[in-house]
């Protein structure tokens, strides 16, 4: 019985769909809401899973939404009201790239992505996106006009390209659009966009409590504790410079007040439920944070000139990707997801973070994966890890190898392939008269050469042939065509193989973004 309520409720949500998609097509008025449709992108209807998803969750399909957007995760969040009155989370959507640096946006051309509270209207809404779909993210508010901070055309949007911006596929972009849209068909003035470094909880403070955003940072986490309390939009104001959250007139004042971002903050208190959750939420979370200080919870390296980030999702997919700035969940890997499927079409010109030189030197980082393999053989960059000074030590590497690879020399010889599971010695090179001499022996061969009082003869007996090994495979092609449809299937209900990426291409280096930048987003 349930399921055929189900059933009915979502027949009746498409059917609404369609009907006012129909409406706005036939409309002839020039109305904000005549302009979110005007063409097939826009006009895409709200997936089957995504009203099934609704139904489940008690949700109307016009009901307000509220988006939250986290860097160092990667991913944005689309709230949808219930019918309860509360907000609840509707999807998650991993980022397909940001850019920039943990922190606000500060100044025209600094390539930072925007955090902070904005307001997102119709006329934000952007059909003729030259990234698909998108909208501005408001940019600079009241708050950031007031301290002076300058910058323009920030959006959300698809191309999984940014400089300064939020970057979607264009298939989660078309359905963030799409939630949107029927939001505001429904009445909604607008919706709340908050943005965030990470996810404010006790662990990611800790972590980040000498960087020189944090006065910042805590209060923005102001309105995030508001929201996570009430489940509600927090009511946003600024005055003397700062925000202020849920503000409303004192019980024996008259009229509202009112609010300017420059100048000194009116007579205002915060409703006691709302203050009162609040202040234990965050004596909880101050709490919690200061044994995470006490028992030496290590400090976030600072950003050494990588440009913003990346969801792991979307970096196993791309050769040599990396997340950047980016952290992904626990207990995944790039290679456990080099086989999922991701979210949307990364277009071939997508430019990954780089990534962090100085962290990889001083910590052994996660081997980015290089090639999209079946899980038996999957290649991955080699790293001069502890576990691997025996195997370097096999291949005639050891102390020349080493300091060859300090001074960039023996590239070619930095790959591996893992070995079949039954072989339990490490593999030593094969060692013909065809092969030619690696960086690391011309480098040996150039320094025993200087070296006084040398023993020629203990070489030779180093050098002696090894039996000779199976050659490694070629490295296998992995690019695949680049394809860009007009219209993008529903990320919810995109049908195919997931151990294959609809229109992957492998990065290409170009100017493509930057030349087309000037372009209306």
């Amino acid at each position: 019985m349930g399921s055929i309520l189900i059933s009915r409720s979502l027949a009746r949500a498409l059917l609404a769909s369609a009907a006012l998609a129909a409406s706005v097509v036939l409309a002839g008025c020039d109305t904000d809401q005549v302009s979110l449709a005007t063409n097939a992108k826009a006009n895409q209807p709200v997936p089957p899973k995504l009203l099934a998803a609704m139904v489940e969750k008690n949700m109307d399909l016009q009901s307000p939404i509220l988006v939250r957007l986290f860097k160092q995760e990667a991913e944005l969040e689309v709230w949808k009201q219930t019918r309860s009155g509360q907000f609840a989370l509707l999807k998650t959507y991993p980022i397909c790239r940001w850019s920039g640096d943990l922190g606000p946006k500060v100044r025209e051309g600094d390539r930072q992505a925007p955090e902070g509270f904005y307001s997102i209207n119709p006329s934000q809404m952007n059909p003729q996106s030259a990234y698909y779909l998108s909208f501005n993210t408001g940019y600079p508010n009241a708050f950031d006009k007031a301290l002076g901070r300058t910058g323009s055309q920030l959006m959300v949007h698809g191309d999984c390209s940014s400089r300064g911006c939020y970057a979607m596929t264009d298939e989660q972009i078309a359905e963030i659009y799409s939630l949107g849209r029927e939001s505001f068909f429904g009445g909604q003035k607008a919706f709340q966009l908050q943005a965030y470094p990470f996810k404010m909880t006790p662990v990611n403070m800790a972590k980040h409590r000498n960087n020189p955003n944090m006065a910042f940072w805590k209060m923005i986490k102001e309105g995030y504790d508001h929201f996570e309390v009430t489940r509600q939009e927090p009511k946003v104001d600024f005055c003397e410079k700062k925000y202020v959250f849920d503000a409303a007139k004192p019980a024996d004042a008259k009229r509202d007040p009112v609010f300017d971002a420059s100048a000194k903050c009116p007579a205002y208190v915060i409703p006691e439920d709302i203050a009162s959750a609040v202040r234990e939420k965050q004596a909880k979370d101050e709490t919690e944070y200061a044994k995470l200080v006490a028992k030496g919870t290590p400090v976030a390296r600072m950003n050494t000139g990588i440009d913003g980030g990346m969801n792991k999702i979307f970096a196993a997919k791309i050769p040599e990707g990396s997340t950047g700035l980016s952290e992904g969940a626990e207990g995944t890997t790039l290679q456990m997801l080099a086989m999922a499927k991701a979210p949307g079409t990364i277009p071939g010109h997508v430019n990954p973070p780089k990534p962090n030189l100085d962290a990889a030197a001083s910590a052994p980082q996660e081997e980015p994966v290089t090639a999209s393999s079946a899980p038996a053989t999957s290649t991955r960059v080699a790293a001069a890890a502890p576990a691997e000074k025996s195997q370097d030590k096999s291949q005639g590497g050891g102390f020349f190898s080493n300091l060859g690879r300090k001074m960039g020399l023996g590239t070619a010889d930095t790959t591996a392939t893992t070995p079949p599971p039954q072989a339990t010695a490490s593999v030593a090179p094969a060692t013909t008269p065809t092969t030619p001499p690696t960086a690391a022996s011309r480098l040996k061969a150039a320094v025993t050469r200087f070296v006084p009082g040398h023993d020629k003869s203990k070489d030779a007996a180093k050098d002696a042939p090894k039996p000779a090994v199976a050659a490694k495979p070629a490295k296998p092609d992995t690019r695949l065509a680049a394809t860009r449809p007009a219209l993008k299937p529903s990320v919810s209900d995109a049908a195919g193989d997931s151990g294959q990426l609809a229109g992957a291409a492998p990065v290409v280096q170009s100017n493509s973004f930057d030349s087309r930048f000037g372009a209306v987003k």
